[in-house]
């Protein structure tokens, strides 16, 4: 039997690596990094665990519980429909681990229609009321702020500009099924 004092056992890791599947989609790399918080609040050392890490994430990706292509495709789809540049979903995808040709081929098919920047630009521009969803007595003193928005959240000026000149929210609407040129 395991010293309780020397950390988690392979069983509790492998426990805790499907606790947290069942809730949360994960690539391989942060599912290492959440088993080694873990494994370090329960007193083991990183070089302890790492072994054991390893193994229960093969096992994961083997069983097709961890699936680093699917996870970053899925990412990237979701926080595009929510607004997001692809700048944006590229460095969420780095910090999750998910290497940089696999986050390529996931931005490639989120976009592949070929409306991906503009409508996610305009999917923001909704879910943040700015723009021409803005009443129109203000609209033009809160341009600036808007395409400050816009700009932090990844997107180019000169899409920004195109965004928010659309004179309504049906002009949003049509200019989002627009292909990108």
């Amino acid at each position: 039997m395991a010293d309780p004092s020397s950390g988690p056992s392979a069983e509790t890791l492998l426990k805790a690596a499907l606790d947290y599947l069942a809730h949360y989609a994960s690539s391989g790399e942060n599912l290492r990094r959440v088993l080694l918080r873990r494994a370090e609040k329960q007193g083991a050392a990183p070089a302890e665990a790492g072994p054991v890490i390893a193994t229960i994430i093969e096992r994961c990706r083997s069983s097709g519980l961890v699936n680093d292509a699917a996870y970053a495709s899925q990412q990237a789809e979701s926080l595009a429909r929510r607004g997001h540049s692809r700048h944006a979903i590229r460095f969420r995808l780095m910090q999750k681990g998910v290497d940089p040709a696999v986050t390529e081929e996931a931005l490639a098919r989120a976009s592949g229609d070929g409306a991906g920047e503009l409508a996610a630009a305009c999917a923001l521009v909704r879910r943040r009321r700015l723009g021409p969803l803005r009443p129109a007595p203000s609209r033009a003193e809160l341009r600036d702020r808007d395409l400050g928005i816009l700009a932090r959240a990844g997107f180019g000026l000169d899409l920004a500009k195109r965004v928010l000149a659309a004179p309504d929210e049906a002009a949003l609407e049509q200019l989002s099924r627009e292909r990108e040129e």
